[in-house]
């Protein structure tokens, strides 16, 4: 499980990367914010659509070698954002990048939970190492393209060759445990059926999280510079909080959800979450001037988003595996990767508003959102634990 998680927070890294990239495609390029989101939309785009395709195989076969393949796709396509200055060529790369990402996940989820062995604390690690590698994303990506330039981006590459040779460690380890260990003759538990109704209301709660949480990370960099005038530096670090919060969140989720139970957990992190984006939205006063400074105030309800956004995340996983136990690796590819990268379709229609209106005009909408997913998940009922996994 560590090597799977640090293998994931290598892929991660190029999630986050692709937001972190805007302000300075907007920067060196003169791009408008439906542009630099369109960028968003690219990783985002291909990936939704060929997600549940590689979840519905991974439900057919094993499949443990698109680990370190769609590790290294998704590195090399970051990589090639910055070559070049043509617009398309860099909407291509970014989608191939979206694909090896999409690639990634579900058979990452299936192999985590054949590791872990069905434990919702080690799935809750394995998910803690892609935020982790979002919260490194905007650090690293700011750290290259800040000192050299956009051409510097081929520099990135380098989480994806670690992160490849770590899918290669972690499934030698696997299978190594396997030879070991003679398998158990005990007969196979009996799983219960699928609940198809209760997981599309899950899924379309998740929807309305992944459009806030990709709204956010497009646009929360250049939105803290408007608000506070710190320049690159404060959006770097408004970005880093949003991600790094998701990452203690995820870990709070947990052991939050050990003591009250996953769904209680669930729908209060939803109604944090509307709080914590109106803060963020509505909150007066972030101007510099006397009294409380703006910039920390405005970085606490970036942080409390972050962790209403993130609590549920590694739940959302193990709920969605629970509601279709038959099709483990559909249900992973949906909870853990489809409703994570649409929230990327959302992005240009957020950029074509902010240049019409006002960004934050334009963040407006996202208030509503995790309203309404907490309206879809309060109806939710617990799947029996003894009868999807016999334990």
């Amino acid at each position: 499980m560590p090597l799977l998680a640090l293998s994931h927070a290598c892929v991660d890294v190029y999630q986050g990367a692709v937001a972190a990239l805007v302000p300075f495609f907007v920067a060196e390029r003169a791009y408008s914010y439906a542009a630099a989101s369109g960028i968003v939309l690219a990783a985002s785009l291909l990936s939704s659509v060929v997600q549940p395709l590689f979840g519905a195989l991974t439900d057919k076969w094993a499949m443990p070698w698109l680990l370190p393949v769609s590790t290294l796709v998704g590195g090399a396509g970051v990589a090639l954002a910055g070559v070049g200055g043509s617009y398309g060529l860099t909407l291509l790369v970014v989608a191939v990048s979206g694909i090896g990402v999409a690639a990634y996940h579900p058979e990452a989820a299936r192999v985590a939970r054949q590791a872990s062995r069905g434990s919702h604390t080690a799935m809750s690690w394995f998910s803690l190492g892609g935020n982790l590698g979002f919260a490194t994303a905007p650090l690293l990506t700011a750290a290259i393209v800040a000192t050299g330039g956009l051409r510097a981006s081929p520099l990135l590459v380098v989480p994806a060759l670690a992160g490849a040779a770590l899918c290669v460690a972690a499934l030698r380890s696997i299978r190594a445990r396997e030879a070991a260990v003679p398998e158990k003759t005990a007969p196979s538990p009996v799983l219960a059926g699928d609940d198809w109704p209760s997981f599309l209301r899950l899924s379309g709660a998740v929807v309305c999280r992944s459009v806030v949480f990709t709204g956010l990370s497009t646009f929360i960099a250049l939105y803290v510079r408007q608000r506070t005038g710190g320049g690159e530096v404060a959006g770097t670090v408004a970005l880093f909080v949003l991600y790094l919060g998701g990452a203690i969140g995820t870990v709070a989720g947990g052991k939050l959800a050990a003591r009250y139970g996953r769904l209680p957990v669930v729908r209060w992190s939803y109604a944090l979450t509307v709080l914590a984006v109106a803060g963020v939205v509505l909150a007066p006063g972030l101007t510099r001037g006397p009294g409380l400074a703006p910039g920390p105030v405005l970085l606490l309800f970036v942080a409390l988003a972050s962790a209403g956004l993130y609590v549920p995340f590694s739940l959302h996983i193990t709920l969605g595996q629970d509601y279709l136990p038959h099709r483990v690796g559909t249900a992973s590819g949906v909870t853990l990767g489809l409703t994570v990268s649409i929230g990327g379709l959302a992005s240009p229609l957020i950029g074509a508003l902010a240049d019409a209106t006002s960004l934050r005009t334009a963040l407006a909408p996202l208030i509503a959102l995790p309203a309404f997913g907490w309206l879809l998940v309060r109806a939710l009922r617990e799947p029996d634990a003894e009868a999807v996994r016999g334990d």
